[in-house]
């Protein structure tokens, strides 16, 4: 293909531009501890300063692959697929998500929501930055709120985001991981202060696993 009617074909979410793909166990939030096939986007202008995949910014260091690609590598492993980036609703997932689904995948997507919803999922993990706020689709449509704490003034920003979420959502606060020793202590406090959230830890980093 020229290198024009591969932007069209990523542009309509045809051809997505892959970082990575993994089997293994999700480490955070709701869904820890089960076994997903992990599909890593390339390509996020959200731009955290704690981010542990900046390398995924640049979606064009990531090569445009086509979804029956992803899709069958996907299935070979986990009836659970995992959507993650970067971010990656920055493209269209309604065709992936389709093929994933049609493979009768269970399909999840962890996203800040920076961008509107598109895809059919089973589960969305919202997990919001101050930088470039939620579209009201993922607050209207989020399974799960996850919140980073990377300092104090991070709980306010949680009690904000959770005022803007839908009423199902379940609610997590996870320590960024560099600053988890010193806010974990502080999180399990505020968790037994305030009940409707839960704690969530990145377990695949202690288990040392993708």
């Amino acid at each position: 293909m020229l290198a024009k009617e591969i932007q069209l074909e990523v542009n309509k979410g045809a051809m997505l531009p892959l970082m990575e793909e993994f089997y293994t166990i999700q480490g955070e939030g709701f869904h820890t501890g089960t076994a997903a096939y992990f599909v890593r986007i390339g390509g996020c202008d959200v731009g955290c300063h704690w981010c542990d995949v900046k390398e995924s910014w640049n979606a064009e260091l990531h090569p445009p692959t086509a979804l029956d690609v992803i899709v069958e590598n996907a299935s070979k492993y986990a009836d659970t697929v995992v959507v993650t980036g970067g971010e990656p609703l920055t493209w269209d997932m309604t065709l992936l998500t389709q093929k994933l689904k049609e493979r009768n995948r269970k399909v999840h997507i962890e996203t800040s929501g920076a961008y509107p919803l598109s895809g059919t999922w089973d589960w969305i993990c919202l997990s919001p930055k101050k930088n470039k706020l939620p579209t009201q689709t993922v607050y209207d449509n989020a399974h799960e709120l996850k919140v980073i704490i990377h300092n104090k003034h991070d709980f306010i920003f949680a009690e904000e985001q959770a005022e803007l979420v839908n009423d199902n959502a379940i609610l997590f606060l996870q320590p960024e991981w560099s600053k988890k020793e010193e806010m974990t202590p502080l999180i399990v406090d505020y968790v037994m202060n305030h009940p409707k959230w839960r704690v969530s830890l990145q377990t695949h980093k202690y288990l040392n696993i993708p």
